[in-house]
């Protein structure tokens, strides 16, 4: 053998010790330090007001498999938690919304279902009913066309309206005519009374809905930036539809109707481009057969939405939503950051601003939930302390003072 071909020979071998030993390394990293970096998650999505305190529901990764699991949570009246239950099927998941129906509580949300959804990040709808002791009472899922949801959900007489969506995963090409935003009644042992969709089978949305005289006000969105309002009469039957652009790509969040008039929050887009820069938080109000009254927007950063909306007891609208700024400092060639706050402001029902404040945090603030409480404002969500992600209360005075943090 010449010598040129033992050089060859000797700078191979050399090679492929060095790919091992740093294969080696990597193995060695991914198997003992990769946890030491895990990122803890805890949130609240939602809540209700029990005679003890608050049944919450939202999800958390604090587990072996460093799995994000859907919970259900009980606090006490001093917001101290008393029992956590985990719905532990599939992989990960999260409870998005609650309703308290008699002695039960019934949560919806999505989970990975099983080792394909697992793989190709997509899930399956969750409902899930639990007695007052967080015991599981039934669960049932529901997927049509691959990626699905449940948001919200409320207790009729005679069993539950649930909405979500049901959807293509990114990469599945065609058009369907089953999915899009979705919306089910379910008797209370869980099994489909009826079920209706509307909206593309690539990004059909319904986020939340309010029941007025017997008409379920879905609202949602359509394309991409294409916000809607559907109703719906009790048996299922679509009424009534309207458009309304642009929205951000969340579209329409919230919905509550006041003497008369249905108000509707969200973000609107400011410009043509393809990213979500330049959004302000939007509210819209609407007459009963779906006409535009009048609207506003509200502004603080890049990006601005109203994700929910109640009534409290002065009849004022009251509003949460984030706001964001591009972290210019952690902000790379291929993925943009940003720093979330909370908004809390106040309407009159003519959609005259009343206050408008942001959340006073260091870190990521992300409010999801907001009741009337003893003449106060309640707000569940979730905060970044470091690297980690925290569950929290927050209550606000009615004139916009932040009284407590729990």
């Amino acid at each position: 053998m010449n010598k040129k071909l033992m050089k060859i020979l000797k700078i191979i071998a050399i090679s492929c010790i060095v790919i091992l030993v740093l294969l080696g390394i990597y193995i060695l990293y991914v198997t003992n330090f990769r946890k030491a970096e895990k990122v803890f998650f805890d949130s609240i999505n939602s809540f209700v007001v029990t005679d003890k305190g608050y049944i919450a529901v939202g999800s958390n990764n604090n587990n072996n498999e460093n799995f994000e699991k859907p919970k259900i949570t009980r606090y006490n009246k001093n917001r101290e938690k008393k029992w956590v239950t985990f719905f532990n099927k599939g992989f990960n998941g999260a409870f998005f919304d609650i309703a308290k129906d008699g002695d039960y509580y019934v949560a919806v949300g999505s989970f990975e279902a099983n080792e394909e959804e697992h793989t190709d990040s997509i899930r399956t709808a969750l409902l899930a009913k639990y007695d007052t002791d967080g015991k599981l009472v039934f669960s049932r899922d529901f997927q049509i066309l691959g990626n699905s949801k449940f948001t919200k959900i409320e207790v009729v007489e005679d069993g539950y309206i649930v909405v979500g969506q049901s959807i293509f995963e990114n990469m599945t090409l065609g058009f369907s005519e089953e999915g899009g935003g979705i919306i089910i009644k379910y008797d209370k042992e869980g099994n489909i009374v009826w079920q209706s969709n509307y909206g593309g089978s690539k990004s059909g949305l319904f986020n939340d809905f309010v029941i007025v005289d017997d008409i379920i006000y879905v609202v949602g969105k359509d394309a991409a930036r294409v916000g809607i309002v559907v109703t719906y009469d009790m048996d299922g039957n679509r009424l009534l539809q309207r458009d309304y652009e642009v929205t951000d790509t969340i579209g329409f969040t919230g919905i509550v109707e006041k003497d008369g008039y249905l108000y509707v929050v969200g973000g609107t887009k400011l410009s043509e481009e393809d990213d979500d820069f330049d959004t302000d938080a939007l509210i819209v109000k609407y007459d009963k057969d779906l006409n535009v009254v009048t609207k506003n927007t509200h502004s603080v950063n890049n990006i601005d939405r109203f994700n929910q909306i109640i009534v409290d007891g002065n009849g004022h609208l009251v509003v949460i939503g984030q706001t964001a700024t591009l972290d210019k400092e952690r902000t790379t060639k291929i993925r943009n950051e940003f720093n979330y706050s909370g908004i809390l402001a106040k309407y009159r029902d003519d959609l005259v601003e009343i206050f408008s404040l942001v959340s006073e945090s260091t870190y990521d603030d992300y409010f999801t939930h907001v009741i009337e409480l003893k003449d106060n404002y309640l707000i569940s969500g979730y905060s970044r302390q470091g690297s980690s992600f925290y569950s929290r209360f927050v209550t606000y005075s009615k004139s916009g003072k932040l009284l407590d943090v729990k």
